[in-house]
């Protein structure tokens, strides 16, 4: 017993078990040589070190002459006891052979020091340092200043933590210490059960001191004070019988007794004086002779070695108890004149407990320690996995178990048409899900109504397309209608090809693009046409919501027994708990999965010395509870289902449910075939849009080629007007020179007549006099340049970017017509306008489409009119 606080009760803190010096570096170290390697002995260098030095400092924190700290010390003992669990589970310390059994382990005895244990076993020594750990928390609660209300506050703190230590030594290590031949009875189950209820008992004191000072009424301090009794009473029963009644000394047993009987008296005496402010004086009297007769009697049983102060402060107590007894018994006699009952017959006293073990799991879970965190055994390593796949084999079957429940559920509730029928019959209609989801994808999309704006694309599409056309064929009638003009005025001296030839190629390109969107304005009136005729089909599609279309269920007009309710009400309530039932199994398989999350037995497959098979059947036995509970689940959920099948069948007769569902089917269909118009609609108009715009990324291209043929032609134009007029000049000159004065003939020489002033000839080319024209009107094919024309024309050089369509003659945009090759055939003008088009859709009779508006994004055409050489296409 320690020497007393300054405080008036004086309280009782452990001394720590001693130990002898043992090495734990070399066996360790060797046996991962053995069984390991070298090169894993010198990885894990550092945590065998490390586990040498908490040895140490265990051996020499025992001395008289350690200057440590005790929350170092704590500190100390609980790694110490985390470094001992990861030991344990990676290095087998035993008297086996194959074991290391180099090791022993020697703890002395606290309360006897002769005493001493030496095992094999490595649970001795945790117990050990679980004892000391509640050793050492006991010496810091006695420690604090108790003078103080924080100072109280702090020392019950610090018991309650050494009750926690010597509960978690009761339940976890205790027996395991106890096992082996040589044991104390210190680290005993009893003796560690003894010490937890002294540490709670002195808690709970500290918790009564602080009450006192806080001056709480007098019924709660006696029922704080009646638990710390009760606390006493429970550590004197311990220790009054084997074995711990011949191993204490006797000041402990005094101790403890006359605290017991203290702290009854205490209770006493605070509730009779509220039993006196309640004028209940009779049992007043009979409480404050039960706390005298109780403190007396304690003083006469009790062994001797008591501490004075102890024994002060039950004659000051046993004198209060005397004069308020003595009190009340005046006035009783001269008073209340109330019988006053025995003891015997008295109700036992409130208590009320504010202390408990602290919980030691969490300071002491060894579970993140990285000590010796590489080391797993192999035949731990593949027993582990061994019971790793028992377990999965156990998660996978009851999962499929549960998985096929809520599937056979789902079935069963389908052939019922549950719950949607009921959900029909409170008005909450909803669509099957990929029929919602098809409907909403299709007002996304705007809807049937949204197809009049993409219909308007499609004729404002063809219109540019149409006027692209017009003014590409413009461009080169106007050119060829020049080019017959200059011929006419010059005759033969206008030597340069005519348009008409060169423009073969193009004209044939335009000629097939007129032909495709003629063929496509065709398409176009049909698609309008299948527009109106399936408007009225695909009208249930622009319905907000649409389930305004379904059917409702309609309750019976006449009923002979108004059970309608009841069979509705029974058949929802069965639904309710059948969705229960399947939130039942998927916190079970949750269940299950958290489980084996934190199922780890490798510790005791290290440790364990007999058969694996033994301890997996121990340890797979934990899922059995959960395994039942599914059983009885899928049990009560068939039951249900049949329960719910006769419901189903008296609310579809009640309730005319065929019938609904035959109509509910039909608009179901109807839904369906105007979503299938309406995405074939839909389709056809985008294979139209994609028509239309590369149609006119052609057309376009093929104007270009146009527009550079005409500016070249116009360059070459002004170049044999000037070669003419030239021609036409030097003719001229010739002549007048010959005639310009009178010429007289030498002698002898025949006199010739004057000749009138010439006529220009119909063809200059066959003057012979008359110069030849520097370049010629073409050239031969050979030459790089391209044929028929004096010089490389602008856009000759570099060649444009090929168009989508594979027009012919590409690469000379204008052949000479003696060397023209005939243009391969393409493919692609004779396939119906939209490439993607299939079935007999276009096989209609042509409709003329009717008048278009012209587009915002198109330039006002600049030829209002056709031409009159326009082709007859554009002529309708």
């Amino acid at each position: 017993m320690a020497a007393p606080s300054s405080t008036t009760n004086v309280m009782l803190s452990i001394s720590e078990k001693k130990t002898v010096s043992v090495d734990l570096y070399r066996p360790l170290r060797n046996y991962i040589i053995y069984n390991y390697s070298e090169r894993e002995a010198q990885n894990l260098e550092d945590d065998l070190q490390t586990l040498k030095e908490y040895r140490s400092d265990i051996e020499r924190a025992g001395s008289t002459d350690s200057s440590s700290s005790l929350p170092a010390r704590r500190d100390l003992l609980q790694n110490y006891y985390k470094a001992l669990c990861a030991v344990e589970s990676r290095f087998p310390i035993s008297p086996d052979q194959d074991h290391i059994n180099s090791v022993t382990f020697t703890w002395f005895d606290t309360f006897k020091n002769k005493n001493k244990a030496a095992q094999q076993n490595i649970h001795l020594e945790k117990a050990a340092v679980l004892f000391n750990l509640g050793a050492v928390h006991s010496q810091m609660g006695l420690g604090f200043d108790r003078s103080s209300v924080e100072g109280r506050r702090q020392a019950s703190h610090s018991f309650i933590a050494a009750a926690g230590a010597f509960a978690f030594l009761r339940d976890n290590v205790a027996m395991k210490a106890s096992m082996g031949s040589s044991t104390t009875v210190d680290v005993s189950v009893e003796c560690a059960g003894m010490l937890e209820r002294l540490m709670l008992a002195q808690a709970q004191e500290c918790v009564f001191e602080n009450s006192i000072a806080k001056g709480n009424t007098p019924g709660v301090c006696a029922k704080i004070s009646r638990q710390v009794g009760l606390f006493y009473e429970e550590a004197l029963a311990a220790l009054s019988v084997a074995p711990l009644n011949q191993h204490f000394d006797k000041a402990w047993l005094a101790h403890v007794q006359l605290k017991a009987a203290l702290f009854y008296a205490e209770a006493c005496y605070r509730y009779s004086l509220e039993l006196h402010e309640k004028e209940e004086i009779a049992e007043e009297i009979a409480r404050l002779k039960s706390g005298a007769n109780a403190l007396s009697e304690a003083r006469k049983t009790s062994p001797r070695g008591a501490a004075q102060q102890l024994l002060d402060a039950m004659n000051k107590l046993e004198a209060s108890l005397n004069l308020n007894l003595e009190k009340a018994m005046k006035e009783n006699d001269r008073v209340y004149l109330m019988r006053v009952p025995p003891a015997s017959s008295l109700s036992p006293l409130p208590a009320f407990s504010l202390v408990k073990p602290m919980q030691m799991n969490d300071v002491l879970d060894a579970s993140k320690e990285k000590m010796f965190a590489s080391l797993v055994p192999d035949n731990s390593a593949k027993a582990l996995s061994r019971y790793t796949e028992m377990v999965d084999d156990v998660i996978r079957t009851q999962a499929e178990k549960l998985q096929q429940g809520s599937e056979l559920a789902r079935v069963r509730l389908r052939e019922m048409d549950l719950p949607d029928s009921i959900l029909a019959l409170d008005g909450n209609l909803s669509l099957p899900l990929a029929l919602k989801e098809d409907v909403e994808a299709v007002q996304i999309c705007g809807g049937p109504a949204g197809l009049d704006a993409e219909l308007q694309q499609l004729r404002d599409l063809k219109r540019v397309n149409q006027e692209l056309l017009v003014q590409t064929e413009e461009h080169l009638q106007k050119e060829a209608t020049e080019d017959a003009q200059f011929r006419t005025q010059f005759g033969t001296r206008w030597t340069r090809p005519q348009s008409t030839t060169l423009t073969k190629n193009l004209l044939d390109r335009l000629n097939r693009f007129a032909a495709n969107l003629k063929q496509a304005a065709e398409s176009d009136s049909r698609i309008e046409r299948s527009v109106r005729d399936h408007a009225a089909l695909m009208s249930i599609l622009d319905r907000h919501p649409i389930e305004s279309a379904l059917p409702t269920l309609e309750r019976p007009i006449m009923s002979l027994d108004a059970t309608e309710d009841a069979i509705v009400g029974a058949l929802k309530q069965s639904l309710r708990h059948l969705e229960t039932l399947g939130a039942q199994r998927a916190g079970l398989e949750d269940m299950l999965k958290e489980m084996k999350r934190k199922d780890d037995i490798l510790p005791k497959l290290m440790t364990s010395t007999g058969s694996h098979e033994d301890l997996f059947r121990k340890e797979i036995a934990k899922y059995d509870h959960i395994c039942e509970e599914i059983a009885r689940n899928l049990e009560a959920q068939e039951q249900l289902l049949l329960q719910i099948q006769a419901h189903n069948e008296e609310f579809a007769s009640i309730f005319s449910l065929e019938d609904y569902k035959a109509s509910r089917e039909r608009i179901y269909k109807q839904i369906e075939a105007a979503i299938s118009k309406y995405r074939e609609i839909k389709d056809n108009i985008n294979e139209g849009l994609k028509f239309y715009v590369t149609l006119q990324e052609a057309i376009t291209n093929v104007k270009q080629q146009c527009s550079d043929f005409v500016m070249t032609r116009s360059i070459q134009c002004r170049e044999m007007i000037e070669e003419v007029q030239r021609q036409i000049s030097g003719l001229s000159f010739q002549d007048s020179k010959s005639s310009s004065g009178y010429a007289y003939p030498s002698v002898g020489q025949p006199q010739q007549a004057p000749r009138a002033n010439p006529q220009l000839p119909p063809d200059t080319g066959n003057i012979p006099n008359h110069p030849r024209p520097q370049n010629p009107t073409y050239q031969p094919p050979q030459q790089p340049t391209m044929p028929g024309y004096s010089q490389t024309p602008p856009y000759g050089s570099p060649q444009p970017p090929a168009p989508p369509y594979n027009f012919p003659g590409q690469g000379q945009p204008y052949p000479h017509p003696q060397h023209q090759q005939q243009p391969p055939q393409s493919h692609e003008y004779g396939q119906p306008a939209y490439p993607g088009w299939r079935g007999p859709y276009y096989n209609a009779p042509p409709q003329q489409p009717g008048a278009m508006s012209r587009p915002p994004y198109t330039a006002p055409s600049p030829y209002p009119h056709p031409p009159p050489h326009q082709s007859g296409y554009y002529r309708q």
